[in-house]
């Protein structure tokens, strides 16, 4: 892998107060790559942490040369971060992953035959079950989960078992298009994303991984559920005045 080469791999990795967390989780997605022997970046992208996450980046990038930092002056939200990400991104092939790890960066491999058999957009699964994978999960987060996902379904979004997994890799030029027209910048956005891939015929592959709950969860069920729930009415009613205007 030459410095020069075509990058074949973005990796987007949206962080807010990740000091604690986004090391180790960098230092393992670097490895990964390393092996491959393909050409990647890394961009991380620092949502207005009141930590020290950029200053860890900053540190770290002296020895893993591929990382990159984009620096939000405020806190903008996680749909925002990673729609930034994603836009300022090169890769062939677009991911974004939590910071937490709570994915392993090792389940690109469980992504690639869906990319290879020419999908648009593969997802992550904690829904879908897989003798050959493991979700640890607290039981109140399952139960919110399936309660969010019956909900989105009945808002449109179809044959999406979990529509809020922190693990999507998209094609470059299908990460342009969708991206660039993203309106939501909190936790709802990858509702808003999947229901406009949907509306713009894109192959969506939903693939079982390994995820295993992290200490420290940004994401409160009783504030954050309803706020997401909010922004995803308000894009569904967006996609739909779009589409009655054409």
């Amino acid at each position: 892998m030459r410095l020069g080469d075509e990058i074949r791999w973005s990796v987007v990795i949206p962080a807010y107060d990740e000091e604690q967390r986004l090391p180790q989780y960098l230092h393992e997605v670097v490895a990964f790559f390393e092996e491959r022997g393909e050409a990647y970046e890394v961009i991380v992208v620092d949502d207005g942490s009141r930590d020290s996450t950029r200053e860890r980046v900053r540190e770290l990038q002296a020895i893993l040369r591929r990382v990159r930092l984009i620096a939000l002056p405020r806190n903008c939200g996680k749909g925002y971060a990673v729609r930034v990400g994603m836009v300022n991104a090169q890769g062939a092939f677009r991911l974004f992953a939590d910071a937490d790890g709570a994915t392993p960066i090792v389940e690109v491999k469980r992504l690639l035959p869906a990319l290879q058999a020419g999908a648009d957009i593969v997802i992550g699964s904690r829904a879908l079950v897989d003798p050959a994978v493991s979700v640890q999960a607290k039981r109140h987060r399952v139960w919110a989960g399936k309660v969010f996902n019956w909900l989105v379904a009945r808002l449109g979004l179809s044959r999406i078992a979990d529509s809020q997994c922190g693990f999507k890799c998209f094609r470059g030029p299908v990460a342009e298009d969708l991206f660039r027209s993203l309106t939501t910048d909190g936790f709802g956005f990858d509702v808003e994303l999947l229901l406009l891939a949907q509306r713009r015929g894109y192959a969506i592959t939903e693939v079982a991984i390994n995820w295993a709950d992290q200490p420290g969860s940004k994401v409160s069920v009783l504030t954050d559920g309803p706020r997401m729930l909010w922004q995803i009415l308000a894009a569904r009613l967006s996609l739909a005045r779009g589409r009655q205007e054409r």
